[in-house]
């Protein structure tokens, strides 16, 4: 009849509430509903999330984040070597078997209830790649822990949802790297969305976001040689920008000396 039937939820975010002492017993919560919610999937409810809309995502990296936030214009040849990443990395994740994706499922969006968690911002759900969910979970564009507890964590979701009976990789090294294949794609997806919302939408804090997601997406890309030519591609461009901050006139204000960099050479003022 059109009517829905809300709890209140409090005021208390994942975020706010997250510490190491009380982590694992939050995360816990989380996955136990992240599985529900996978438990209850079937195909032609939610929109698919297919190739189109996978490689649309990724593409926001070259437009706001590369072209747009960095000021940087790739050649025809780095273009092609990107984008020929991208397919393979919807590849993956398209071999993955499908669920019900919540598609923000991370600190901010959960809130610390009875049940525990309160999970919101499910508008743009779709039915789509198993680890999507668990990525924006563990990988979270607002907190960073050690890759020992997300790989603990990993586990942990990894053998409930085969004790649930959800369709998982039958071995865990397969998982993980499905897992982590995930992530570059929603990784590419964030640092594009956020230089999207400072530079189009005036939201500048979001800015202070993209340093850790862009750290995700190099520490993944040294580990899968298929990814090498997205990590070179992400090294330059950092080195490129520091040069144009460095000739800058916003540096020169900042110094009165002559910057040394590159083992010594001098620029100018």
């Amino acid at each position: 009849e059109g009517f829905l039937l809300l709890s209140d939820l409090g005021s208390t975010t994942y975020l706010e509430a997250l510490t190491a002492d009380n982590a694992a017993h939050l995360y816990a919560d989380a996955l136990g509903a992240l599985i529900c919610i996978q438990h209850a999937s079937r195909p032609g409810v939610l929109p698919d999330y297919d190739r189109a809309l996978l490689l649309r995502e990724m593409e926001l990296f070259p437009v706001w984040y590369v072209g747009r936030h960095k000021g940087v214009t790739l050649s025809d040849e780095q273009s092609q070597a990107l984008y020929d990443v991208f397919d393979r990395i919807a590849d993956v994740n398209l071999a993955e078997p499908k669920v019900f994706v919540h598609r923000d499922f991370h600190s901010r969006n959960l809130m610390v209830s009875t049940p525990n968690p309160g999970v919101l911002d499910f508008q743009d759900a779709v039915y789509g790649p198993l680890t999507y969910d668990l990525v924006s979970l563990l990988k979270d564009a607002y907190l960073e822990w050690p890759e020992e507890f997300i790989l603990d964590m990993v586990i942990r979701y990894w053998e409930k949802a085969r004790k649930a009976g959800l369709p998982v990789q039958a071995d865990i090294d397969s998982f993980y790297r499905d897992f982590e294949w995930m992530g570059v794609q929603r990784h590419l997806k964030v640092a594009g969305i956020f230089a999207r919302l400072s530079h189009r939408d005036g939201k500048h804090a979001y800015l202070d976001d993209i340093p850790l997601v862009v750290h995700y997406l190099k520490r993944t890309c040294k580990r899968y040689s298929e990814l090498l030519p997205l990590g070179r591609l992400i090294q330059p461009q950092e080195v490129a920008a520091l040069v144009a901050f460095l000739l800058s006139p916003e540096a020169a204000a900042i110094t009165g000396q002559d910057i040394a960099i590159c083992g010594g050479a001098s620029l100018p003022r």
